[in-house]
C-alpha cells in the first residue's frame, strides 16, 4: 500500500446533549452555514459602506437591506439546494418517495441548485427595491466564497464527498469509504481529499481574487465584472476537481465505473461538470459585457 494519511478522529458533531427524549446536537455543517452567513454579512457591510468602491459613491444596498436580503438568500439556498439535489441527482428516487423531499436533515443538497435559489431570490428582491441588478449580483458574488470555504471544510470533517482513489502521498483514508474501486489486502482505500481542493480553489483563491478586484481594481465600477469572475472561476474550479472527485453513486455502474452522466465515444462528463459549463459561459459573458461597457 502506498503512503497515505489516516483520516483524523473527528466527530461530525461539536457537541450534543439530551433533555428527556429530545436530543440536540450542533454539527460542523450547521456551524459552516452560520460562519458563512456571518462572514458574508460582514463582507457585504464593509463593501456597501465604502463609498469609493461604487459609482456615484453610493452602494447598491444599505446596511439594513443587506440584512434583509440575507434572509431571502438563506431561503433560496435551502429550497434551491434541496430541489436541485432532487432534480439533478435522484429524480427517480424522489418521484417514488415524494414525502422524503422535505427531509433535508437526512442530507442531500446541491450547490448548483442553491445557487439558482439565490439567483431567484436576488432577482425578486432587487426588482422589488428597484436596484441595479448587475451591481447587486457583484455584491452577492463577492460574499459567496467564504460560505463555500467553510462548507467544503465541513464536508471534509464529515468524511463525505471524498475523491477518487489515489496513490499520492496526501491521499486520505476516509472512514466508511468503499474500497471496491481500489482494494488492497487491508481493505483500505486512500482517496483525493477533494473537499480540501474545493475549499482552496472555490473558497480561498476565488474569494481573494474577488476581494482584490473589489478593493484594489475598482471592479464595482464595472457592473457584472465580479459576478462574471465568480461564475467563471467557480465553474472552472468545480469542472477541474470533478476529475478527481468520487462520482455520485447513482451514476456508477459496471458499464460506467467513472460515474459519467453524459458519455459518448469513450469520453464524457460528470453531472457536476455538466452543471458547471453554463456557469462558465455565463461568467465569460458577464465579464465581456462589463469590460465593453466600462
Amino acid at each position: 500500500m502506498h503512503a497515505a494519511i489516516q483520516f483524523p478522529d473527528l466527530s461530525p458533531e461539536l457537541f450534543s446533549f439530551a433533555v428527556g427524549s429530545f436530543e440536540f446536537a450542533l454539527r460542523w455543517y450547521a456551524l459552516a452555514y452560520i460562519a458563512g452567513i456571518l462572514v458574508a454579512w460582514w463582507l457585504a457591510i464593509r463593501a456597501v459602506e465604502n463609498a469609493r468602491l461604487w459609482p456615484g459613491g453610493t452602494g447598491v444596498m444599505t446596511r439594513d437591506q443587506v440584512g434583509d436580503f440575507l434572509t431571502w438568500a438563506v431561503v433560496g439556498i435551502i429550497l434551491g439546494g434541496r430541489l436541485g439535489f432532487v432534480l439533478f441527482y435522484q429524480p427517480a428516487f424522489y418521484l417514488q418517495n415524494p414525502t422524503q423531499i422535505p427531509m433535508i436533515w437526512q442530507g442531500g443538497m446541491a450547490f448548483h441548485g442553491g445557487l439558482l435559489g439565490v439567483i431567484v431570490a436576488a432577482y425578486l428582491y432587487t426588482g422589488y427595491h428597484n436596484m441595479n441588478r448587475f451591481q447587486a449580483a457583484d455584491l452577492i458574488a463577492l460574499c459567496v466564497p467564504p460560505g463555500l470555504f467553510f462548507g467544503r471544510l465541513a464536508n471534509f470533517v464529515n468524511a463525505e464527498l471524498w475523491g477518487r482513489p489515489t496513490d499520492l502521498p496526501w491521499g486520505v483514508i476516509f472512514p466508511g469509504a468503499a474500497a471496491q474501486d481500489c482494494p488492497d489486502v487491508l481493505g483500505l482505500c486512500a482517496r483525493h481529499p477533494s473537499q480540501l481542493y474545493e475549499a482552496l480553489l472555490e473558497g480561498l483563491i476565488l474569494g481573494a481574487a474577488l476581494i482584490l478586484l473589489a478593493w484594489r481594481k475598482g471592479a464595482f465600477h464595472r457592473p457584472g465584472l465580479i459576478a462574471g469572475v465568480f461564475f467563471a472561476g467557480y465553474g472552472a474550479a468545480r469542472f477541474a476537481v470533478e476529475f478527481v472527485r468520487q462520482p455520485d453513486a447513482q451514476f456508477v455502474s459496471a458499464g460506467n465505473p467513472l460515474g459519467l452522466a453524459l458519455q459518448a465515444g469513450g469520453y464524457g462528463l460528470t453531472m457536476g461538470q455538466i452543471l458547471s459549463l453554463p456557469m462558465i459561459a455565463l461568467g465569460l459573458w458577464l465579464v465581456t459585457r462589463a469590460k465593453t461597457r466600462a
